[in-house]
C-alpha cells in the first residue's frame, strides 16, 4: 500500500495515476471537498480525512500495511511534510516528496516569506488588495494593523465553511470573490479590474496552482505582486513529474 497525502489539485491527479498504475493507495486529504473529488476514482483506494500528526501517521501505515509515503500535500503545509518524513523514517519505509515546478517570475514581483510579511508588504504598494492565497491564512491579513486601512478582496472556494470563516473575519459579501479555479489569465485579469485591485498577493504553487495565470495578469495590467515563496526542507527525495514519482516506486521491492 501507498501512502499519499494529497492535499493538492496535482496530488489527486497523482493518485489517478498511481491507481492507473495497479498500485494500492491510501489517499489523505485535508477536507471534504477533496475526499468528494477523489471518491470518484476507480481502482484499489483507501480516502482518509482525518488530520494525521506524526504519531497517528505511524499508526495509520502500520494498520494499512504501508510501504511508501508519498508526499504531496501543499507546498506550504510545512507540518505535513515534517511529520510524513519523520513517521517514514522511524517506520523504516521511503518516503518521496512531490513538488510542482516553480513558476518563473516575471512583472513587479515582492518575494516574502511569511504571510504576516506579505500582509506588510501589501500594505506599502495599495490600499485595495486582492488576495489569492485561499482560506486558511486570511487571519494574517484581517487582523493586520497594517492593513487596518485597507480594502482586502478575498477568492476563495465556494463552499458553506469558507464562506462561514470570511464571514467571522469580518468580510463583506463585497469582499468575498467565491468561486473554484482553474483560472485564465484573462479571467484573472477582468476579476482584478472589477475589483479595482491595487495589489495582487499570491503564493508560488505553480502552474498547477495557478500562479503563472495570476502573474500573467497582474503584469498586463501593472500591478505590483507580493509572493509568498514556498518554504524550502531538506527531503530526502524528490520528484516533479508524474514520471519520476512512478519510476521511484518502481525501484521499491516492496511495493
Amino acid at each position: 500500500m501507498i501512502f499519499l497525502a494529497a492535499g493538492t489539485a496535482d496530488g489527486r491527479a497523482l493518485v489517478q495515476e498511481l491507481l492507473a498504475a495497479g498500485y494500492q493507495v491510501a489517499a489523505s486529504v485535508t477536507s471534504r471537498y477533496g475526499a468528494e473529488l477523489l471518491a470518484a476514482c476507480d481502482g484499489k483506494l483507501v480516502i482518509n480525512e482525518e488530520p494525521l500528526d506524526e504519531a497517528a501517521l505511524i499508526r495509520y501505515a502500520a494498520s494499512h500495511d504501508v510501504q511508501v509515503i508519498v508526499d504531496a500535500s501543499h507546498p506550504y503545509a510545512v507540518n505535513v511534510s515534517k511529520n510524513a518524513m519523520m513517521a517514514a523514517k522511524k517506520l523504516g519505509i521511503p518516503y518521496l516528496r512531490y513538488e510542482r515546478s516553480l513558476t518563473e517570475l516575471s512583472g513587479e514581483i515582492h518575494i516574502v516569506h511569511s504571510y504576516e510579511e506579505a500582509a506588510s508588504q501589501s500594505s506599502a504598494l495599495g490600499r485595495r488588495i486582492f488576495l489569492t492565497t485561499g482560506s486558511h491564512n486570511l487571519k494574517a491579513f484581517t487582523t493586520a494593523p497594517a492593513l487596518a486601512d485597507a480594502v482586502l478582496i478575498a477568492r476563495v472556494l465556494p463552499t458553506a465553511e469558507v464562506l462561514a470563516l470570511c464571514e467571522a473575519l469580518g468580510l463583506t459579501p463585497a469582499q468575498i470573490v467565491a468561486l473554484q479555479g482553474p483560472f485564465s489569465t484573462a479571467l484573472n485579469r477582468e476579476l482584478f479590474r472589477r475589483y479595482q485591485a491595487e495589489v495582487i498577493v499570491t503564493k508560488n504553487s505553480g502552474q498547477v496552482g495557478g500562479t503563472d495565470t495570476k502573474l500573467a495578469a497582474a503584469k498586463e495590467l501593472g500591478l505590483p505582486v507580493v509572493l509568498i515563496d514556498r518554504p524550502q526542507l531538506a527531503y530526502p527525495h524528490l520528484a516533479h513529474t508524474y514520471g519520476e514519482v512512478l519510476s521511484f516506486l518502481k525501484q521499491q521491492e516492496a511495493i
